[in-house]
């Protein structure tokens, strides 16, 4: 039996009537059309299905879209500002060639997001033990570690 359920996506009140088994990443992705989370292996290993769920890193493909009822929901869609500036993180993964392939990017955005705002000036150590469950099978880590530093920089804002 199908359920509505309210709840904030990337701001905007949203309410959407869902079936008990979907998915978080699913009502996103096919009932609410933000492509930009996406599904890797619909288990919760790779981490290119995370959200921020009341400011929380989630992985969308586990988590039943009624428990997000109530709850505020930020995609990778969310971070740009109201006039479309990039997020100061998806700058710093252009300008570091963070992205190759591009496919666990979002993820590994959100990931961050989610460390930058309980820690702005994590090591790099602390952003490797952070980012252990989003995974990339092709940049190896050091330019998105490299990223992560130079938005958490840039968000102190250091060097200004």
């Amino acid at each position: 039996m199908k359920q509505l359920i309210k709840l904030t996506v990337n701001g905007a009140e949203e309410e959407v009537l869902v079936e008990p088994w979907w998915d978080l990443a699913y009502v996103l992705r096919e009932r609410l059309g933000l492509t930009g989370t996406k599904v890797g292996c619909n288990t919760g290993e790779c981490g290119a299905c995370t959200v921020l769920v009341d400011g929380k890193p989630v992985n969308s493909c586990l988590f039943l879209a009624v428990k997000a009822s109530g709850k505020a929901v930020l995609t990778i869609e969310g971070l740009q500002s109201a006039n479309r500036e990039l997020h100061p993180l998806q700058e710093a993964f252009i300008e570091h060639f963070a992205v190759q392939c591009g496919y666990c990017t979002p993820g590994m955005i959100m990931a961050a997001k989610a460390l930058l705002d309980e820690n702005r000036s994590p090591t790099e150590e602390e952003i490797k033990e952070w980012l252990k469950g989003n995974l990339c099978r092709c940049t190896g880590y050091t330019k998105i570690v490299e990223a992560v530093l130079a938005a958490s920089t840039q968000m102190r804002g250091v060097g200004k």
